[in-house]
């Protein structure tokens, strides 16, 4: 099988099991979703505005919760500078049984095994988010530890990666039940 062909179906194994119910999950609970930021996203808003924009990360966050919470969804956010500590939160999700996140790595998705071996061992779907097209930057920017096993990547919208992932998460991802918003 081909890398392409066995990140498809890995993904194509991740969003079933998040449109049935995680192991040990209740059907009628609240379906949830964490945002998790890695380093210098606590900047947002003042640091190299011309890449990543004005907008706050407490202005991003508020409105990933309130439409979360529009949708029917527990919208969740944390950030940490530290790998240490998103490694933590991401073992923390998996015993929470959160049942999808979005992730926005920050440079240690260039770097990180530590954050891909987490993401992977919790087995929670995921997409990868970046503000700005980190294609379009840096070459050290165009590899990622953690897309090969992402749902999807979402960049270049700015905080709208974020609003962009979250609509495909409620519209595709999770029962029809939670979509209707």
């Amino acid at each position: 099988m081909s890398k392409a062909a066995a990140q498809g179906a890995t993904s194509s194994r991740a969003l079933s099991s998040v449109r049935s119910s995680r192991p040990g999950g209740s059907e009628s609970a609240t379906r949830s979703v964490l945002v998790l930021h890695g380093p210098n996203l606590n900047l947002l808003g003042v640091r190299e505005p011309e890449i990543y924009g004005r907008t706050t990360l407490a202005e991003v966050d508020r409105g990933l919760i309130d439409r979360g919470k529009v949708a029917g969804l527990d919208v969740s956010a944390y950030q940490s500078n530290h790998e240490g500590e998103l490694v933590d939160r991401i073992q923390q999700a998996g015993r929470e049984r959160v049942d999808f996140m979005l992730v926005n790595a920050g440079a240690y998705t260039h770097t990180s095994v530590a954050l891909r071996d987490a993401l992977s061992a919790v087995d929670i779907p995921f997409i990868e988010v970046h503000l700005s097209n980190v294609f379009a930057r840096d070459r050290f920017r165009h590899h990622s530890y953690l897309s090969d096993i992402a749902v999807g990547v979402v960049c270049g919208l700015g905080p709208g990666s974020y609003r962009a992932a979250l609509d495909f998460v409620i519209s595709t991802v999770l029962p029809a039940s939670t979509a209707g918003a």
